[in-house]
This record gives C-alpha cells, structure tokens and sequence, in this order.
C-alpha cells in the first residue's frame, strides 16, 4: 500500500513540474545544461531535524533516471544537526535539477512532521502514555505524513475511515444513542476496534456500559479527565483529543491515559530547511 502511494504521488508531483510532458520537454531551464553533461551533487539540512522521507526522494530521481546514484548518509528516524550531509547524488546534470524541488519538497515536509514529532514524543519520556496522530493530514499525502509519525516516534491512529470505528457526536446523534452505534458495529466488523468520542463523564459511563474498546475524551478539563480516569479503572482505553499543545503534553501524561491524539501533528506543517548543492 505505501509502495504504490509514493509510487503515484510522486508521480502526480512530477507532472505539477512538468506539466505532464518528459523532462526533456518539461524542463525548460535545465535544457539550457548541455544533454550529457553529469554533476555531483549533495543535500544538506540547514537545521536539527529528524530525517523522514528517503523513500519519496529515491522514487522522483528513479522515475526522472534510475541511473541516478545516492548515497545516503543518514537514516529516516535519524536526528541530524544543521550543515549536515543527507545524501550524496551522481549523474545527469539536467536530470539531477530536474527531480531536485519534487525530492526536496517531500523530504522537507515529511522531514518537520518527524521532527516535530520526536519533540512531542520527548514530552512523553517515562509514561505509558503514546502519541498519536489523526487524518487531519495534507490532502494526497495521508500515507506519507503517517510513515513520517512514525519516523518521530509517534504512533498511527486509523489510517482512514476503513480500518477501525470512531463513533463521533453526529453519528450518535443519527444512530440514536452509543449504545445502538456501538451494538452495530460490533455487529458489523467484530474483528475492528472501536472507539467512541465523548464530551462529557455522563457519555463516558455510557461508552463504558456498551464496552467500547477505546473512549476519545474530547476537550476535556484537568480535572474532568482526572475524574475520568478515576471512574474508568482500567475499564477501557482513554485518549485525550482536543486543543492539544506541545506545552500540555507533560502534565497530560501523568494523568494515566494511554493515548494523546494531535491534529496539528501532521496540519501544522512547518517545513525544514533543506538544500541541494553541486559539488565541486
């Protein structure tokens, strides 16, 4: 599934670029570069970061020119510090520019998802508590800002709207009570998890009472989640979701829930600083 997902979105990235024609075509100012002549060339990262996204840049130069050589020099998980060398690269000079801004822009995006990550899983060091995402992702790239979670050590909510149940307020409303909606669903898909968002305690005794696998406390205070954790008892899995903040992960933590959920994770993208530099 993720081999086919870079494999295309890669794909779909190069035809922003080129308008769908062959580099030779497409790239009008890398024409300018005699046709055979070949370069060195090296990434480098301007500032700390965890490395995510290896596999995004080796399809865009494989699909430009699988003659194209890297030669990575970090791993993706990896935490690199500023000027530090990424990847060495060798090869046609057009082909190399041509693939340049497609590779650096997935790295560099799926490379500050991780990183920012690993600054939220540090918040977490010494709890049970994990961190998780959620599908508020960049449209396109679901598949590829989860791999990146990963990289961070954070870990995968759902990946879409198929592999496990997140009962929310409207579909309560419109089965009629958590009680129906969980009933059906064990109906339906025994084999998947599910999960029901909650707003208040009165709601969590009734995730309880139909034997949710998972209650998503959303939005709740301190001292609402305090109390949560108190009237659960180990019953099921809490996660607490909502106006989560990179500051409010400690204190989050020692609370006893198992899972902190963040949209801002994978929507609050803050790129890092990359650059792709010939080598004399």
């Amino acid at each position: 599934m993720l081999e086919k997902h870079i494999q295309e979105s890669v794909r779909t990235a190069l035809s922003e670029d080129l308008n769908g024609a062959h580099p030779d075509e497409g790239d009008i100012t890398a024409n300018l570069i005699p046709k055979h002549h070949t370069i060195q060339a090296k990434i480098i990262t301007r500032e700390d970061c965890v490395l995510a996204g290896r596999a995004w840049v080796e399809e865009t130069f494989r699909q430009i020119n699988p003659d194209i050589k890297l030669e990575w020099q970090a791993k993706d998980g990896e935490s690199l510090k500023a000027n530090q060398t990424i990847v060495t690269l060798a090869g046609n000079a057009r082909q190399i520019l041509t693939a340049e801004r497609t590779a650096l822009n997935f790295l560099q995006t799926l490379s500050g998802t991780a990183t920012l990550v690993a600054q939220c899983v540090k918040e977490l060091a010494g709890t049970k508590t994990q961190l998780l995402d959620t599908r508020k992702t960049l449209p396109g790239l679901r598949l590829a800002q989860k791999y990146a979670v990963t990289c961070g050590g954070g870990k995968n909510h759902r990946i879409g709207l198929f592999d496990a149940y997140l009962i929310k307020e409207n579909h309560i409303a419109a089965c009629g009570s958590i009680a129906n909606a969980v009933t059906q669903a064990r109906a339906t898909h025994p084999e998947l998890p599910i999960e029901v968002e909650v707003e208040s305690l009165h709601e969590l005794q009734q995730a309880m009472d139909a034997n949710a696998d998972i209650v998503m406390l959303d939005n709740f205070s301190t001292e609402m989640l305090e109390q949560a954790v108190a009237l659960n008892q180990g019953h099921c899995q809490l996660e607490v979701s909502g106006n989560i903040t990179q500051s409010r992960l400690k204190a989050l933590s020692t609370l006893g829930v198992d899972y902190i959920s963040s949209g801002a994770l994978t929507k609050h993208v803050q790129a890092i600083d990359l650059s792709l530099l010939l080598v004399k």
